[in-house]
């Protein structure tokens, strides 16, 4: 392991003395949220209460994405196998009903095999919303050492010559072995979880180290970004920009924008390392100015019909909350006001409101445009970070009880 203890110091040396209490999250608002935007937010949460207590006790495996409005399911939890016990949880935080305890607790044991996977970066995406939630509102320890064990399954993935996580393959494979993605971003933060558990710096340091080659390689002058960057996995040389999900290596992913968004400003939260600061403060400076009057992005930020392209409610509600993060990191009251307007405009546009048939919360998603899969469907992960977010606005301190919002150096 190439990561010095040195390294750590020298990122935790520019960070707070103290942890920040759960109040900070409600810092950044300035002022109560008119009772307009109050009643929308919380009219959305109530249909996704009620949307899941409807469809939730008869889904026996991990949703990934609608066809017909109707679930497709995945019985290992493919990479988004997190969010539907992330769902129930911030559903049980909402309404108070152990119901959606006992059903978040059945499907996060679903995930048990996949601590040990080490063909893949998204054990972050898997982990944090289902096991570490699971551990922050039970003090079940077998949760924590879950997630400390699938922290230990990615951190096989680090290339030390070129100080990046891989993001997809299996170890031994060579196809894609110098791929990073923009999305690894969202990954860290159970590697942040992992050094905290154990006192070990070793996570952390990976996390750091991958932030940082991101931090150097992806945000373009103007702050967009592209999805993939290429390197030599044997030297750790840069080669390129690329892209799977974006128009072009040159376009800009509004999805993997958010991710960029919300995980460099969780890299600051844990880290309090102000470079990290910048990158999620040039990112979301980017994606404001190109944002659309109506607030929800379109697919990508640079495709040949934006702003009149087809649109993607999950990139929305992902850089909403991380919009909420960097308003409370920054002391810029104007990100919150953003995230909220996104929020606002998600609920009043992009809920399933309309079908009867339609068994996910938020519509209007779009997975991979290039590859003509999931376009104007629902996705697990934009159900998830829309509850998130409007949890965030309107009870701050049970999210905090669920992901931790506070600095810790």
């Amino acid at each position: 392991m190439s990561i010095s203890r040195r390294t750590v110091l020298a990122v935790a040396a520019g960070a707070t003395a103290t942890a920040t209490s759960p109040a900070w999250a409600a810092e950044a608002s300035g002022r109560p949220e008119p009772a307009s935007t109050v009643h929308t937010l919380r009219a959305a949460a109530d249909y996704a209460v009620e949307k899941l207590r409807a469809v939730a006790p008869r889904v026996t495996a991990f949703p990934v994405a609608t066809k017909f409005e109707k679930w497709v399911y995945s019985q290992d939890g493919d990479w988004v196998g997190g969010f539907w016990p992330g769902t129930l949880w911030m559903a049980y935080l909402y309404s108070e009903d152990d119901v959606f305890r006992t059903l978040a607790l059945d499907s996060a044991r679903k995930l048990a095999p996949r601590q040990h996977d080490t063909t893949t970066h998204d054990l972050g995406f898997l982990f944090s919303p289902s096991w570490v939630t699971a551990w922050r509102l039970t003090d079940e320890d077998s949760w924590r050492a879950g997630a400390v064990q699938a922290a230990e399954s990615l951190i096989q993935r680090y290339n030390p010559r070129g100080r990046f996580i891989r993001a997809w393959g299996a170890l031994g494979d060579p196809n894609n072995a110098g791929r990073v993605i923009i999305d690894t971003m969202m990954n860290l933060d159970l590697l942040a979880f992992a050094s905290r558990q154990t006192g070990d710096e070793k996570y952390l340091g990976i996390a750091v180290e991958h932030a940082r080659t991101v931090q150097k390689t992806f945000p373009r002058q103007d702050g967009s970004t592209p999805h993939v960057y290429d390197f030599d996995p044997d030297t750790g040389a840069p080669i390129g920009p690329n892209t799977v999900q974006g128009y072009s290596p040159t376009s800009c992913w509004s999805r993997g924008q958010a991710w960029g968004i919300y995980g460099f400003t969780t890299m600051y939260r844990r880290t309090g390392d102000e470079q990290f600061l910048s990158t999620a403060r040039k990112l979301a400076d980017y994606a404001l100015g190109t944002l659309s009057e109506d607030h929800v992005p379109v697919w990508d930020y640079r495709a040949p019909q934006q702003p009149h392209d087809v649109k993607d409610a999950s990139a929305g509600a992902v850089m909403a909350c991380g919009l909420l993060d960097l308003a409370t990191a920054t002391g810029r009251p104007e990100y919150r006001q953003v995230a909220v307007r996104i929020l606002t405009a998600l609920s009043e546009t992009c809920l399933t409101r309309k079908s009867a048939r339609a068994e996910a919360i938020v519509a209007r998603c779009t997975r991979n445009r290039p590859a003509e899969d999931g376009i104007e469907v629902s996705l697990p992960y934009a159900d998830y970070y829309l509850l998130e977010g409007i949890l965030r606005v309107l009870q701050p301190q049970d999210v905090d009880r669920a992901i931790d919002l506070s600095m810790q150096p």
